[in-house]
């Protein structure tokens, strides 16, 4: 069996998604922001329900979809621990295994690209990010690189494989898709045959020029992908949107709690709010958007019982996708709905010192319980 694999031409990286084919659970390593569709398609094409989203490190030259893949495929995000990516839910520590279906895929630590790179092994295949290229390696000069790490890595890490396990890179730039760990032991221009001391001078020779993307991917990769750069709308009504009674300010929408006018719904997963935080008085209820919201038939009748009919329903996530899609669903119900604007973000220790005084910060505001 061999994973699926994916490629996003503007970075040259690679996707994968993997399954069992019994439950039909899935992974996905390494999405990309600009392929979210594609991959949706795919899952959908297959009959996939997506499980984990795993990131091989925190990348400089894409932005990642995980945290979309979150919201709109119900997808646990999962990170190396190693890579201060705080908002994956789980933070991956050398030698845990994850689990889909009956199949599993195990993490090992291998630093070098960056300090808390990793790459995966499923069955005899290994996903080595940008751990080891085809006839290459991830590069050491940003980033908390190191050519010593690396050298360990790929030679006493990978290289320890069985030779006949299957490599498949995070990128490539020659138009080749896999190796393998025997093939890259033998031939790689890199490593093959090299002394550390030898490694280390042909990386440092390197000369490479930044990626282009540095200065806004790694930023963004650190949050999942979700961006919360945009000012603070502190107008009342944003505007009047379409399918939706429109989108609502963090300013209003507690105005609009405080007075009792309003029912707040949590549209984000029981993961998420363990993970990130609750807030104090809003009704729980799970939007999956994936794979349709004309298939939902729980979230319309939890919605139609979390509150008074004539009462305005303010719904919130994480990011500001599902509660979108969540008031568009709402609305034909018929209910007054709004979306609240950019989202519910927290931090889970400074969170947890909040919830137990009652209030918690959402979009600046202290959201307390009325």
């Amino acid at each position: 069996m061999k994973p699926i694999q994916l490629f996003d031409t503007a970075s040259s990286t690679f996707t994968y998604i993997l399954f069992d084919a019994a439950s039909r659970e899935a992974v996905i390593i390494d999405p990309v922001d600009d392929q979210v569709q594609r991959d949706l398609e795919v899952l959908r094409e297959y009959g996939l329900k997506l499980i984990w989203a795993l990131e091989t490190h925190a990348h400089a030259d894409h932005i990642t979809s995980a945290g979309q893949l979150a919201e709109l495929a119900g997808a646990k995000t999962t990170a190396p621990a190693g890579c201060g990516i705080t908002t994956a839910s789980v933070q991956l520590a050398d030698g845990e295994v994850l689990r889909f279906g009956a199949e599993q895929i195990r993490a090992l630590h291998t630093p070098g690209h960056t300090a808390g790179s990793m790459s995966f092994v499923w069955r005899d295949h290994v996903f080595t990010g940008d751990t080891l290229l085809i006839d290459g390696c991830g590069r050491t000069d940003f980033q908390s690189g190191s050519s010593a790490a690396l050298f360990h890595s790929l030679t006493e890490v990978l290289f320890k494989l069985p030779d006949d396990t299957t490599v498949w890179p995070g990128h490539d730039y020659q138009g080749l898709t896999q190796s393998s760990i025997g093939r890259e032991k033998a031939t790689n221009a890199r490593v093959a045959g090299k002394t550390q001391a030898e490694f280390v001078a042909i990386m440092d020779a390197l000369n490479l020029p930044p990626p282009k993307r540095i200065q806004e991917a790694v930023p963004a990769n650190l949050q999942s992908g979700l961006r919360h750069d945009a000012p603070v709308a502190h107008e009342l009504v944003q505007r009047q949107a379409d399918g939706y009674a429109g989108d609502v300010s963090a300013t209003l929408a507690y105005q609009w709690f405080e007075a009792g006018e309003a029912v707040l719904v949590d549209v984000r997963t029981d993961a998420e709010r363990a993970w990130v935080g609750f807030v104090p008085g809003a009704v729980p209820v799970a939007w999956k958007q994936w794979p349709g919201m004309d298939m939902n038939p729980e979230f319309d009748n939890q919605v139609l019982a979390a509150g008074p009919a004539d009462k305005k329903v303010l719904f919130l996530c994480r990011s500001g996708v599902r509660s979108v899609a969540a008031a568009k669903r709402a609305t034909e119900l018929g209910l007054q709905a709004y979306n609240i604007l950019e989202g519910f973000e927290g931090d889970p220790d400074t969170n947890a010192q909040r919830n137990r005084r009652g209030g918690w910060r959402f979009n600046g505001l202290p959201w307390r319980q009325g």
